[in-house]
């Protein structure tokens, strides 16, 4: 029986300067490089959990919020949201810091679904995940919804079997 983590053990903050390698013409961080970083980050926090090498599975929607300017910090910030029987989801939030101005701006978010793997890369089962704070348990139940949209949108579930999706839209 594999023995469950604590989600603090999952957690991972990842810290990078955009340099001028890497930007596009307008002195903004190309969105590549940032989505590169953003995978790195959250792979990180799924190999904590699972304690196994992971994949990368998916990727939610991610939107550029603001832009990331030549010169900024970038954090990302990524913690395991739930554990299925070989997949984890991860959710990351990064920020960008002109230190100079004294300015921190949210810039992007983005739920990332990785497979742990054995040698072989064959899936692996993953410890459970136990939330702790309101915030992590709202993340820990919504996952199942996050997970049954993903799966219908990818033509791997039937919509008529995604229970927890259509209870959101049951009309009483």
């Amino acid at each position: 029986m594999l023995k469950p983590k604590k989600p603090h053990q999952s957690e991972v903050t990842m810290t990078e300067m955009v340099l001028p390698n890497d930007t596009n013409t307008l002195n903004n961080l190309m969105g590549g490089r940032l989505l590169h970083w953003m995978d790195i980050c959250a792979a990180i926090s799924a190999q904590k959990h699972s304690n196994r090498i992971v994949v990368t599975a998916s990727v939610d929607n991610v939107s550029f919020t603001e832009p990331i300017r030549l010169g900024n910090i970038v954090t990302m910030h990524a913690k395991v949201t739930r554990a299925f029987n070989s997949s984890m989801e991860v959710f990351l939030e990064v920020w960008a810091e002109d230190i100079p101005a004294g300015q921190r701006v949210s810039t992007n978010r983005a739920f990332y679904t990785f497979v742990a793997v054995d040698q072989n890369g064959r899936p692996i089962e993953v410890p459970p995940l136990e939330p702790e704070t309101a915030e992590e348990n709202e993340l820990y139940l919504s996952a199942l919804r996050r997970r049954q949209l993903r799966l219908v949108l990818a033509g791997r579930l039937n919509a008529a079997e995604a229970t927890e999706l259509k209870a959101l839209f049951k009309v009483e």
